[in-house]
């Protein structure tokens, strides 16, 4: 399966290309990022991955107010109390997944539908859920202009899953839980991984890589301290 490519007008992709300068730089923030980081995780963010970060464009899922700062290697507000993580985050989380086309992902937590973007170029199939309505149609209608069609977005409980499609290849979860919610474990594949922030609003958050072997044994390997919003919802 290909990419998904942007299908808007001429003069949309001449106002895309104005960033490339600044993605560019931005990966090679992220580069050196994940070497210095290198005490916490076993390799740096992939090339592959890397790649798929100089592609999207984060332009078009910032507030107008934050487009000269889109490109920064920091969290920006989005409005409702969210943010758009982090492009180092987002890249090192979806390293982490390491998933292919052949594979199903399920993000919990759409927000500005960036990080779902950055997922499409890598899985077949992406779910994602937002639990604040309006952002979860606002992500939709721009993932949807960008030509990510093979994403799916529904405004919802995010901490229940989203049982329909289970199991998934991987799950990431861009908000802290005060536990892995039991639907999350539950509807992950055998020879799955769960990416996941854990911790409370005001604790120290640890980014958690959560694989599941084929006996559906969990195995929990601790990767740095993180900072994200709290996740909401019924669990």
């Amino acid at each position: 399966m290909e990419s998904p490519k942007p299908h808007g007008t001429d003069r949309q992709h001449e106002a895309d290309d104005r960033y490339a300068f600044a993605r560019h730089k931005l990966v090679e923030d992220i580069r050196a990022m994940s070497r210095l980081a290198s005490d916490y995780q076993p390799t740096p963010v992939s090339d592959k991955v890397l790649a798929i970060m100089d592609k999207v464009a984060r332009h078009r899922f910032v507030p107008e107010g934050e487009m000269y700062s889109a490109y920064y290697n920091q969290p920006l507000p989005i409005g409702y109390g969210q943010t758009i993580s982090q492009p180092y985050i987002v890249a090192l989380m979806t390293d982490l997944l390491a998933v292919d086309k052949r594979d199903s992902v399920l993000e919990i937590g759409t927000g500005s539908g960036y990080q779902a973007a950055v997922l499409a170029e890598m899985a077949g199939r992406v779910y994602s859920i937002e639990i604040v309505e309006p952002l979860a149609a606002q992500a939709a209608k721009v993932l949807h202009e960008l030509g990510y069609d093979n994403v799916a977005v529904k405004a919802g409980d995010g901490s229940l899953g989203w049982p329909e499609h289970a199991p998934y290849d991987g799950i990431i979860v861009t908000a802290a839980a005060e536990e892995i919610p039991q639907a999350l474990l539950d509807q992950l594949k055998p020879g799955g991984r769960l990416v996941i922030p854990v911790g409370g609003r005001f604790d120290v958050q640890e980014l958690l890589l959560i694989s599941k072997d084929e006996a559906g044994v969990f195995h929990r390997r601790n990767i740095e301290p993180v900072r994200f919003v709290p996740l909401t919802g019924a669990n």
